[in-house]
């Protein structure tokens, strides 16, 4: 599935995968993120973070009339304060699929999956 867009020369499609990727690398460079994690080890209570090549199975997006909506599946470093780095990792994750894809983003949704001690 792909979502598509209209422009002056023509119509572009975005597949899913290339905003996952997008979005993951963001989420990542966000300070007191550790790393994303699967977004299926919801049943599964196995939390570990993901390689650079798999932020796809991190990262959900889904199209949304003209725009997307985008989950980000993340595990964040012990002793941060949650809510201020969910807070940085949506504006980010926003910003940064905003000027890469030049069209609007409706949501950034956050999931903290777990909470891991780095070092």
């Amino acid at each position: 599935m792909a979502i598509k867009r209209e422009t002056k020369f023509g119509e572009i499609e975005l597949s899913l995968e290339a905003i996952a990727s997008v979005a993951g690398e963001a989420a990542t460079e966000c300070y007191g993120v550790a790393g994303l994690s699967n977004k299926r080890t919801i049943k599964d209570n196995i939390y570990e973070i993901l390689k650079k090549e798999d932020y796809v199975k991190g990262v959900a997006a889904r199209p949304v009339s003209n725009t997307a909506e985008v989950d980000v599946y993340v595990i964040l470093a012990y002793g941060v304060k949650v809510t201020e780095v969910a807070a940085e990792i949506q504006k980010r994750v926003k910003y940064v699929l905003e000027k890469t894809f030049q069209m609007r983003f409706k949501a950034v949704n956050v999931f903290v999956q777990d909470v891991q001690i780095i070092g």
